[in-house]
Order: structure tokens, then C-alpha cells, then sequence
């Protein structure tokens, strides 16, 4: 299989496998920021978000939201971490999310990348209304 969560999903590649069913398969990341850190993906293979079918969308997140709590209970964590990088960062182009057990002190620092501002009020205001504007487009 040329994708490498395809064969994940199939069985077909060593992992630590910690949930599987029809609709996602979540396995330990290789390369964790903590130990118990998660990657859910979808069964079928999907590159990004936008490309689940909108009848996937509620099952494959309930799988997201069950690993979270299962993360936090099973690491003892006092919260989680949960995000999904779009084509930009995606090491491997299936989609999967990222469950990261955090804790107080843990040494991450908000997001990985620097934050940043809007011009003034009319580029945070045209900004929104581009967004907008796609959402009416369809």
C-alpha cells in the first residue's frame, strides 16, 4: 500500500493500536510529543477534513472525542490536546488527528507556531467577511 495509514488501518504495518472499528483506526504517533500521544484516522482513505463526506463527519468525530477521554484517563493526564493539520504539516497526506495528553507545566506553550494579529479592525472585519462570503458559496 502506498499510504502508510492505509496500511495501518489494514493491519498490514506494525503499530501500536489502541482503537479500530468500520469508520477509524487510532494508533500510538511513532514520534510522540508525550508518551500516549494518538493518531486517529479514518478508516477509509480521506487526504484532509474537507474531503470526509459530510455522513462521516459526526461518526468519525465521536471516535476523536472517545479517544480523548480514553487518552486523559488511560496517561492520567489532566487534559488533552486535539488537532489536525490540513495538507500544510501533514506529514502523511490521510487525514488523522492528533490526541495529546498535556498537563499543567508539561512545557508546551500555547500552539506550536507564533500567533499573531490582525492589521486593525477593517482587516480583522474583511477577513471575516471572506469567510463568510466561501460559507454562502457553498
Amino acid at each position: 500500500m502506498s499510504c502508510l495509514f492505509c496500511a495501518v488501518a489494514a493491519g498490514g504495518t506494525d503499530a501500536h493500536r489502541v482503537f479500530g472499528d468500520g469508520v477509524a483506526v487510532a494508533f500510538l504517533d511513532h514520534r510522540p510529543l508525550f508518551p500516549g500521544h494518538v493518531l486517529v484516522v479514518p478508516r477509509r482513505h480521506v487526504p484532509t477534513l474537507t474531503d470526509l463526506r459530510p455522513e462521516e463527519v459526526g461518526p468519525y468525530f465521536a471516535r476523536v472525542q472517545r479517544l480523548a477521554a480514553a487518552v486523559e484517563r488511560g496517561t492520567e493526564a489532566a487534559g488533552s490536546f486535539v488537532a489536525a493539520n490540513n495538507r500544510i504539516s501533514q506529514s502523511v497526506p490521510h487525514l488523522h488527528v492528533h490526541v495529546v495528553p498535556r498537563n499543567p507545566g508539561d512545557g508546551l506553550r500555547g500552539f506550536f507556531w507564533p500567533r499573531t494579529r490582525y492589521e486593525d479592525e477593517a482587516h480583522a472585519a474583511a477577513t471575516a467577511a471572506r469567510i463568510r462570503d466561501a460559507l454562502a458559496d457553498g
